[in-house]
């Protein structure tokens, strides 16, 4: 006789949350529309406070709707920015429990820009190159600001993604900022790292009002591959550092 898997007893909030996403899919709630308080839901769908509550705060999660305090929750139009703000907590969890998974992120770092670096270089018009080359001279001048030093150099990768034309790289950019906070902090501000930052950063932008996607990939390639490479050094210096500093207690 063959074998079934056995029919798993869903719980309530998930039919209720099934519903309310069919009715916003169809358009019956659009944009800024508010949702029907918990006391209709619950007299709509038979069910009791927490069900209703707990697919509220699903749809939350999910950046369907926005929940106030004292009023109904409301339809709202994910962005690019929210849509990866949500995986942002799971991601920094994930690192948290997970070290390894920091070589993962960075990866998947290299592969995006290197793509968004092409599509800057064929798309680049003249204000958007005028606006990267000033980043760089802004960046050029905060060299003995540490914090400046560092919010320059998030300011130009995040203009190269804009440049790119695709609305989502930014918002992905800054998400990855974000994930790899203490990572990109302790490799942008390097004692010594300044002035090949800016050079590899002239590269880029050259490469970039170039038009040539080639070599801009190949630009931003060797700057992340090498920022990679010294944030390994650099974690093998700390680690060599602690251990000497215990031998000497």
């Amino acid at each position: 006789m063959a074998q079934h898997e056995p029919i798993h007893r869903r719980k309530l909030y998930q039919e209720v949350l099934e519903r309310l996403i069919a009715r916003i899919t169809a358009g019956e709630f659009g944009p800024d529309d508010q949702l029907p308080s918990e006391r209709e839901l619950m007299d709509s769908y038979g069910v009791g406070r927490p069900a209703v509550r707990e697919a509220l705060q699903q749809l939350e999660r999910s950046g369907i709707v926005t929940i106030t305090h004292g009023e109904r929750a409301r339809v709202v139009v994910p962005t690019p920015a929210t849509l990866v703000a949500q995986i942002a907590s799971g991601t920094r969890h994930l690192l948290s429990i997970q070290p390894d998974s920091l070589n993962h992120l960075k990866e998947a770092r290299l592969f995006l820009e290197i793509g968004m670096a092409q599509l800057a270089a064929a798309n680049a018009d003249a204000t958007a190159l005028a606006q990267l080359q000033a980043l760089v001279e802004a960046q050029r001048r905060a060299i003995d600001q540490p914090e400046e030093f560092l919010r320059c150099d998030m300011a130009f990768h995040r203009q190269i993604a804009a440049m790119s034309g695709n609305p989502i790289y930014p918002a992905i950019v800054e998400g990855m900022f974000g994930w790899l906070a203490e990572y990109y902090r302790s490799l942008v501000r390097a004692p010594g790292a300044e002035q090949l930052t800016l050079a590899e950063h002239d590269r880029i932008v050259a490469a970039v009002a170039s038009h040539d996607p080639a070599k801009a990939a190949q630009a931003m390639s060797e700057h992340l591959t090498r920022a990679n490479a010294l944030y390994r050094h650099l974690t093998r210096h700390d680690e060599n550092n602690e251990r000497a500093g215990k031998d000497l207690e």
